[in-house]
């Protein structure tokens, strides 16, 4: 039986990869475009990645899922479990495809990217190590864009810091944490602020101004929900921050990208996250 629409947008969180493209672009910004009119395709390559880390990772859980959330498309019996193993396959190979037709520099990122979803989601996501796994595979987003070019480096590692961040919030989505998961959140959150706004004090006046602006909307969106989970650790308010963190990434690019430069790519990131946060009312982030 093939799955509905809605079931499949569930599955893959598909309004949530609206915060992929820019991890590509950002990467690509700061490496000087190096795929010119084929940028697209790093993004869309990351894009398909991401969804296949979505169906793989409810494939994963699908025995621990029927115990604490059983509302999701598997456990509910909306989707079979070998469905959302071929979507995920099938997705990973096309994303590989994609970033191969960008070119070869793109094809060496997108490899190990893919292998790290992979691995992620079935064998390291419950051991220590699956936070940084998950960092790295939004740090190598970056990289893909860039076309592994080390100048997007130090964009890699913002992105990745706030995705450990948000990742390591997540376990306590189900059973809440302790209140210092929290609060390290929001001191990790504030730091990348203010390192993105340092580093564009050798820019131009307007791509500052530009920087200030979107790490602003970044810092009061990711540390508004932390800091609800900060006075209420319970499951609730951490899940809303996660929320919060996985879309609150489109500000952060938004300003990664203006500055390096590029305040007109950096203008449809930032459009898009008010619509990444609509769809997110209807179809959960998380």
């Amino acid at each position: 039986m093939i799955p509905g629409a809605r079931d499949l947008v569930e599955l893959v969180r598909a309004p949530a990869a609206l915060s992929v493209p820019g991890d590509s672009l950002a990467g690509a910004a700061v490496a000087g475009w190096p795929f010119r009119r084929r940028s697209a395709l790093p993004a869309a390559a990351a894009v398909c990645l991401y969804w296949a880390g979505m169906a793989l990772n409810d494939y994963a859980d699908r025995d621990l899922d029927r115990l604490e959330r059983p509302e999701r498309p598997i456990p509910s019996g909306r989707v079979a479990p070998g469905f959302a193993l071929g979507l995920a396959t099938g997705l990973s190979v096309a994303g590989i495809g994609l970033a191969a037709a960008a070119g070869r520099s793109a094809l060496r990122v997108a490899a190990p990217l893919a292998a790290t979803v992979w691995l992620y989601d079935l064998v390291l996501k419950p051991t220590a190590a699956g936070p940084p796994a998950m960092a790295a595979a939004r740090a190598l987003d970056v990289l893909l864009g860039a076309g592994g070019d080390r100048a997007a480096l130090p964009a890699a590692l913002t992105i990745g810091g706030h995705t450990l961040t948000t990742t390591l919030l997540s376990r306590g989505e189900v059973h809440g944490l302790r209140a210092r998961g929290p609060v390290g959140a929001l001191a990790a959150t504030a730091a990348i602020t203010a390192a993105t706004v340092a580093g564009g004090r050798g820019a131009g006046r307007s791509a500052r101004l530009a920087t200030l602006g979107h790490a602003a909307c970044y810092a009061a969106t990711v540390g508004w929900a932390q800091s609800g989970a900060v006075r209420d650790p319970t499951s609730g308010p951490v899940r809303r921050a996660v929320g919060a963190g996985i879309l609150g990434l489109m500000p952060l690019q938004a300003a990664l990208l203006a500055r390096a430069g590029s305040a007109r790519a950096a203008l449809p990131v930032a459009l898009a996250f008010p619509l990444a946060r609509r769809l997110s009312r209807r179809v959960a982030a998380t």
